[in-house]
């Protein structure tokens, strides 16, 4: 892909993320595109909202589960940035045609008191950097088709990356806990839709630790020039498969004494 590939396609998404209208598959559009182009991509859409106005305030990791890295056939995850207008506070409603295709993910959210980076990042470090740690919901929606209508071919990882990777809303839960007052690995939900129970999981299904998922945002960033600021979220990455969120969906995440969150969708 050219520059003017990645342009133009961060100019397709951005346009279906406010009209509703997916696209179709930019893998289908360019066959040669890989993860670089994939990044171009999202980093495209990134500068152009950034000029709108918009202030990024944090990152989320997607693909950390095994279960979902088999299924796109991929060994690594993803990462997204979060935005300010995508924050919702736990208990929020939100409006209807918000967004085209939502789905929720449950995650455990790490809110960093200091700037970290660098390729050689460590756990401790990651540890001494994070304010606190607390229980989150992650919006997920798709600008792009799920499947080509006409060859049935479906997204692959980098359709996903370039489209932020999937990220759309974040719910964080009122609860506040130091970053080692639980073994995070073994911090769980129970997640459930209009009062059924959907998913469970637990935090050991994120690279085994989700500390561990940070140390390697923070990795993968440096590659970039970037770094994590004082006071960003970290969405550490998903132990439960995607959830969808119709029309009326009301959805509770119970992480136990963790603490919980709440979303509706219109």
């Amino acid at each position: 892909m050219t520059p003017q590939d990645h342009a133009q396609a961060a100019a397709d998404l951005l346009e279906a993320e406010q009209s509703g209208a997916q696209i179709g598959l930019l893998t289908k559009r360019h066959p040669d595109m890989g993860m670089d182009d994939a990044y171009a991509v999202q980093n495209a859409i990134y500068r152009a909202k950034l000029a709108a106005g918009q202030k990024v305030i944090g990152w989320k990791i997607g693909l950390t589960s095994k279960a979902m890295q088999y299924a796109l056939n991929i060994d690594i995850p993803d990462s997204g940035i979060l935005f300010d207008d995508m924050l919702f506070e736990t208990s929020a409603t939100v409006p209807a045609g918000r967004y085209i295709q939502p789905r929720i993910e449950a995650e455990i959210a790490f809110v960093m008191k200091e700037a970290i980076g660098g390729a050689n990042v460590t756990r401790d470090e990651v540890i001494a950097a994070t304010d606190y740690v607390t229980p989150s919901i992650e919006i997920l929606d798709t600008r792009i088709l799920r499947a080509d209508p006409e060859t049935g071919q479906t997204r692959s990882v980098y359709d996903t990356i370039s489209d932020n990777a999937a990220n759309a809303g974040i719910v964080l839960g009122r609860e506040r806990h130091a970053v080692d007052a639980h073994d995070l690995r073994w911090v769980g939900a129970i997640t459930s839709r209009n009062g059924e129970v959907e998913e469970t999981g637990l935090g050991a299904g994120v690279l085994n630790d989700p500390v561990e998922s940070v140390v390697w945002l923070a990795r993968r960033m440096a590659q970039y020039g970037q770094s994590i600021e004082p006071g960003q979220v970290i969405l550490s990455g998903s132990f439960i498969r995607p959830v969808e969120c119709p029309t009326g969906a009301d959805i509770h995440a119970d992480f136990g004494a963790f603490g919980s969150v709440d979303i509706r969708f219109a």
